[in-house]
């Protein structure tokens, strides 16, 4: 089993913080902290260094998007903090911002509020960003999609289904077991997106990531 995690949880409203600080407690994770607005968060993480953060993106005093301005500077100022941000609607805006500063650094999540409802599956996402992944809320995913045509012509079905499951945050073993394929079958399709998307080895860039951008964008 996996040690515990120390999160710092940020949300106004006061029965879903504490349904969240019950929940990671149950999974045996350390919550050093619950608060309510973004300059809480800020002095929190600051004083508290947790391992992981959720927060919300809308929080006091004018509930527009003070937990995400408050995520990323977290991010500026703590390359090895991984952050879990929960809304409320599928805003698109908000993911492409958190993804675009994830690129390399510590795991990043983006989750509809709905999703803490399935408990196995929340707890199941802070495992993941806590190891490093990057986790889009599948509901997202099918929701940006529905709005647009598909950008990825270049994509064949099945390369689709691979980055829909990497958007995801899922590994390829995991992907592999989800579309009863072989691991090395996999990678040869994530090997193709990359390359249809022209995303050639860099080193400082994340081309996983950026393959999700691309798959979240028009």
């Amino acid at each position: 089993m996996p040690p515990p995690l120390r999160v710092l949880i940020a949300e106004d409203s006061v029965l879903l913080r504490e349904g969240m600080v019950h929940l990671l407690r149950r999974f045996g994770h350390d919550v050093v902290g619950a608060v309510g607005d973004g300059a809480a968060l800020l002095a929190a993480a600051h004083r508290l260094r947790p391992a992981l953060v959720v927060v919300d993106v809308r929080m006091p005093p004018d509930f527009r998007d003070e937990g995400l301005r408050a995520a990323r500077r977290l991010q500026s100022e703590q390359p090895e903090l991984a952050v879990l941000v929960l809304s409320q609607y599928v805003e698109q805006t908000f993911a492409d911002e958190l993804l675009e500063d994830r690129r390399g650094g510590a795991g990043m999540g983006y989750l509809l509020k709905e999703r803490i409802g399935d408990v196995e599956e929340f707890a199941d996402a802070v495992g993941r960003v806590a190891a490093g992944a990057t986790v889009v809320d599948p509901e997202v995913v099918r929701q940006l999609l529905a709005r647009r045509p598909d950008p990825l012509t270049r994509l064949t079905p099945r390369e689709r289904e691979v980055l829909a499951l990497m958007a995801e945050g899922r590994s390829n073993a995991a992907i592999a077991r989800r579309l009863v394929v072989t691991e090395a079958a996999v990678a040869k399709h994530i090997a193709s997106i990359l390359a249809k998307l022209d995303l050639p080895p860099a080193p400082d860039d994340h081309r996983r990531v950026l393959a999700v951008l691309a798959y979240l964008r028009v």
